[in-house]
């Protein structure tokens, strides 16, 4: 490459992330992001708007942008925790550490704190949200379903997991509105082993449930619902 073009390439990327600090800061003051204007990023990055508009079609498209970004990063971090099998993950309970990958993952929101939190929070993009959501859903549910019960696939399978993705989700969104207390070492623990907390145990009352057995009932009231229809 060309030195003048490597010259333009370095000030684009360096606008860039101008523009994307202007616009964790704007999130960290409270600013709705759907709120924020042109304006309001290049006064803050010290760029002009000529600048933003040679990268950018509109804010909306900025947004885009930085949360592609985001979830790409976030998608490779998944690798090492989808990765990991239930042996590993009971090893890791067992042994009080976190699961592989787990640590890698939080330190990454920690990092981005204020970007996640702004597009994670109360007043973030709902729409960011739901795709963190399903790429979560879509990383682990394939590694999920090894060895399985074959019972236990299907509608019941789906929900379970769309339960528990949701639910380690809303566990980092209340750790980001908390304002990260917690080290993400502790947090990873914490996440470890919450997936696998069930409601009586909190009581000293577990309750314990065939879940393949369950599953065929589930199955065969399903089947009898629709004949009778």
């Amino acid at each position: 490459m060309p030195q003048t073009d490597l010259k333009c390439d370095r000030r684009s990327l360096r606008s860039q992330r101008a523009l994307t600090d202007a616009f964790a800061a704007q999130l960290a003051d409270g600013e709705d992001p759907a709120r924020i204007t042109v304006g309001d990023l290049t006064d803050r990055a010290g760029l002009t708007r000529r600048t933003f508009y040679s990268h950018y079609r509109d804010i909306p498209d900025f947004v885009r942008a930085v949360e592609d970004a985001l979830i790409a990063d976030i998608r490779e971090l998944l690798i090492g925790l989808s990765g990991a099998t239930l042996p590993e993950v009971y090893d890791s309970i067992r042994d009080l550490d976190p699961a592989p990958g787990s640590v890698e993952l939080l330190r990454y929101f920690v990092d981005n704190r204020d970007l996640v939190s702004g597009l994670m929070g109360p007043s973030g993009d709902p729409a960011f949200i739901k795709r963190i959501v399903d790429m979560v859903r879509d990383a682990v549910s394939e590694r999920m379903q090894t060895g399985i019960f074959p019972v236990a696939l299907g509608p019941f399978f789906d929900y379970y997991v769309s339960y528990v993705v949701s639910a380690e989700t809303g566990v980092v969104q209340r750790w980001l509105e908390n304002g990260l207390v917690e080290s993400p070492e502790t947090m990873a623990r914490i996440m470890t082993v919450i997936a696998f907390v069930r409601p009586g145990d909190l009581y000293g009352m577990p309750i314990d449930i065939n879940v393949p057995a369950y599953g065929m009932k589930l199955m065969s009231m399903n089947i009898d619902a629709n004949e009778g229809n």
